[in-house]
């Protein structure tokens, strides 16, 4: 009987995961997000493995830092990283919602970094 639960849990988790990517590129959604991202082209803002790329670190320390300036980023707003257009403010999005987004955002596959993005 364990053995048929570990294959059945093991059976099912590709689904959890491909449900879990799903509901963050929702709430991505959900949130306005696309309206100004895509995963891999850049529309008003950069592309969301353009931001995996070029906030991705091997050092977790230091990743989980570069995700919550992120989420900082997200909620509130600004200017000059990307280029000269100017992120609005989200300051009504839950501070979770915007980590879970986040967090969604630098599991896609990195692309490239381009060269407008300075690390601030």
């Amino acid at each position: 009987m364990k053995k048929f639960a570990l294959f059945v849990a093991a059976a099912l988790s590709p689904v959890a995961l491909v449900n879990v990517a799903h509901a963050d590129a929702a709430l991505a959604q959900a949130k306005g997000c696309t309206a100004c991202h895509q995963v891999d082209k850049k529309v008003v803002g950069p592309a969301y493995n353009a931001v995996a790329a070029c906030y991705a670190d091997k050092d977790a320390k230091k990743l989980a830092a570069n995700k919550e300036k992120l989420v900082k980023h997200v909620k509130a707003g600004g200017a000059g990283v990307w280029g000269q257009i100017p992120m609005p403010a989200h300051p009504q999005v839950a501070d979770a919602d915007i980590a879970k987004i986040v967090d969604w955002v630098m599991s896609q596959k990195p692309g490239e970094c381009p060269k407008e993005f300075k690390k601030g």
